[in-house]
């Protein structure tokens, strides 16, 4: 059938908007009436789509429709894709909000295995922890506590809200893991009250340059 140039236009057209990637002069001479002169068609479009939403643009060896330069501050969404923990963020979520302030090294032993730096990262990139000042032991190791993003998210009025052993077995959480069964709950009410000073202290730590740069959003090494 043959075709006026108005209409294969149109054609030319409707096949770069149909196109998924760039489409070559080449690939769009197949598609086209054999005598279609499609240089100066692609030219035409080009210059007809200059001053719209979006504009036909050469890009690499092939010709497509992008969105104008202008606008496309305009058409980024941002959207937040919930993650799920690994069983190793979980398990040390846990072990911190039971034993805070604890260590690295007094994770790894409640757990019985490594912990990967990653780990902490995932954690401290939620808002669920953040370090709670320096054990006054050889090494000074950094200690981890929750924080109030950490109750905000899990609906909790403030530590002693925390599930107990029992629950934690009802849910099914340490039925796989009996040994984990020992971070429930193995502080008392007295002693989450002492944790629960205003500033979030425990008496036997101090708050050094470390604590004070990541609270300002600076990193600190998580290897201690």
């Amino acid at each position: 059938m043959s075709l006026d140039h108005f209409n294969r236009l149109r054609l030319l057209e409707a096949i770069l908007f149909a196109a998924s990637e760039p489409a070559s002069e080449e690939a769009l001479a197949e598609r086209m009436p054999e005598d279609s002169d499609i240089p100066g068609l692609l030219r035409e479009l080009e210059e007809l789509y200059s001053n719209r939403g979006v504009n036909l643009r050469h890009i690499g060896n092939g010709w497509a429709f992008r969105t104008a330069q202008d606008l496309s501050p305009f058409m980024s969404i941002a959207k937040e894709v919930p993650r799920k923990l690994s069983r190793a963020a979980i398990e040390t979520l846990a072990i911190i909000a039971y034993h805070q302030p604890v260590t690295r090294a007094e994770i790894e032993d409640i757990r019985g295995v490594a912990l990967s730096k990653g780990t902490l990262d995932i954690l401290l990139e939620a808002e669920w922890i953040k370090p709670k000042g320096r054990r006054q032991t050889p090494g000074r190791p950094v200690t981890w506590g929750t924080t109030e993003r950490f109750l905000d998210h899990f609906g909790l009025e403030n530590l002693r809200a925390l599930p107990g052993i029992e629950e934690l077995q009802a849910a099914g959480l340490l039925e796989k893991r009996p040994g984990l069964g020992t971070i429930a709950m193995q502080q008392s009410e007295s002693e989450f009250e002492e944790e629960g000073d205003d500033d979030g202290q425990d008496s036997l730590f101090d708050l050094d340059d470390d604590y004070e740069a990541v609270e300002k959003g600076e990193n600190i090494a998580l290897d201690d």
